[in-house]
């Protein structure tokens, strides 16, 4: 029944019903901002959805010709122009937001009339958004540190003008191809760039395993690090222990989107057994963590990690990728597969990222698939097995014992894969 009245209706009439829900979402914004604010304010239920029709009327009219809608843009500009200018002449704080969308609105009439009903669907929704969210967002500015929208903007100019004219071919014999290799430094950066703004967002709330959890997306080893020193004087073994092993967890869900990113085959391969080890490195440094200390007073956050899109440490990245593709080449060629998996024992001394990034292009092309998993499974091992020597190290005994012997087990426990990987 309801489909009939729809083909009973002109084909038309659709496209103007559209407008008016559209253009009535972003009134009803404004009519509620008005009413919030008690001052006299441009548009409302009404105004918005009669700019709508316009556009949509200036468009049809045209007959998808650009000339007359961009006349009826200039015409509505001018006198929302007005508008602004009366706000400026009557009141000390005058904004011009309302009178921006009410221009977003007019596009959004001729958008519909050319049949784009996402784009126009998409620009009001977000109009609405940006609208109703004003105080979060200018709460959000508060928080960011100047300097890092700075380096957020160089990494941009990096990755998105940069990135997309370096030649995409390998060059010289070890075969380093420039836009794969910052192609990697950029997913990298971004993943640790999401855990440090989740960090930053949450900064007031969440305690230590929060910071465990997050600070695991960005780097388990500078996690544990911190841990470790914050644990020396806080007598908490029991959290600061189970924290750090579920800061090792998180490594390897942040493994299994960076070998999904850049090799799908290795991903398939190792995902079931990555994922089953972050289960059970969360699942039990959370019960551990749950054991009662001497001490049982909340523990506040204080780990703040570097921002990792500082353009110093990209290129560092960059380089200390590069060292790996060319160590990682040299090693396969004259030591075989006894050599890479030494190397990527070693290799868990450090960060691993830029050895398992290093595998991931040499998977399968220099290295046997077999042979890649493998070596980022000891890779993994040998890193939770460091890390756990750090923390003995730098924390208070009873907290350096507990994460030692943790992340012994997570170490043992993550080269089982080797037993049911193919060969």
């Amino acid at each position: 029944m309801l489909l009939k009245f729809f083909q009973w209706l002109p084909p038309e009439s659709i496209k103007i019903l559209l407008v008016l829900a559209l253009s009535l979402l972003v009134g009803l914004e404004r009519e509620e901002h008005k009413a919030a604010v008690e001052q006299p304010t441009f548009g409302g239920v009404r105004t918005y959805p009669l700019i709508g029709l316009i556009g949509y009327a200036m468009a049809l009219l045209g007959g998808g010709q650009l000339l007359p809608l961009t006349l009826g843009f200039a015409v509505m500009g001018g006198f929302l122009f007005l508008s602004y200018w009366h706000k400026l002449t009557t009141s000390a704080v005058a904004g011009i937001t309302s009178e921006v969308s009410a221009l977003a609105i007019y596009i959004v009439g001729g958008l519909v009339y050319q049949g784009h009903f996402w784009v126009a669907t998409t620009l009001s929704v977000a109009s609405a958004l940006l609208l109703e969210l004003k105080t979060a967002l200018e709460g959000l500015t508060k928080r960011i540190v100047p300097g890092e929208i700075f380096t957020f903007t160089k990494f941009l100019l990096l990755t998105a003008v940069i990135l997309p004219i370096l030649p995409n071919q390998a060059f010289g014999p070890f075969q380093i191809n420039p836009f794969k290799t910052w192609l990697v430094v950029a997913a990298v950066s971004t993943v640790s760039y999401g855990s440090y703004v989740l960090q930053k967002l949450t900064k007031p709330k969440g305690g230590v395993l929060l910071t465990a959890i997050l600070g695991g997306a960005y780097s388990s080893t500078v996690t544990t690090v911190a841990l470790a020193k914050r644990a020396s004087h806080e007598d908490r073994p029991h959290l600061f222990s189970g924290a750090t092993l579920m800061a090792s967890g998180v490594m390897y869900l942040r493994l299994v989107i960076l070998l999904g990113l850049f090799n799908r085959n290795l991903m398939i391969r190792l995902a079931p057994s990555f994922l089953g080890l972050a289960f059970v490195a969360l699942a039990a440094g959370w019960i551990w963590s749950r054991r009662p200390d001497d001490r049982s007073e909340a523990v506040k956050r204080e780990f703040e990690p570097p921002n990792p899109l500082e353009l110093r440490a990209a290129f560092l990245f960059a380089i200390f990728f590069l060292t790996m593709l060319v160590v990682t080449h040299l090693t396969v060629v004259h030591l075989g597969r006894a050599g890479i998996y030494g190397l990527a024992a070693i290799m868990g001394v450090t960060d691993v990222d830029p050895f398992i990034m290093g595998i991931t292009q040499a998977t399968p092309m220099l290295t046997p698939l077999a042979v890649g998993s493998a070596s980022i499974v000891i890779a993994a091992a040998s890193n939770n097995l460091i890390k756990g020597i750090y923390a003995y190290a730098m924390a208070d005994r009873k907290t350096g014992i507990q994460s030692l012997g943790l992340l012994i087990g997570l170490a043992a426990l993550g080269l089982t894969p080797l037993l049911w990987l193919p060969a």
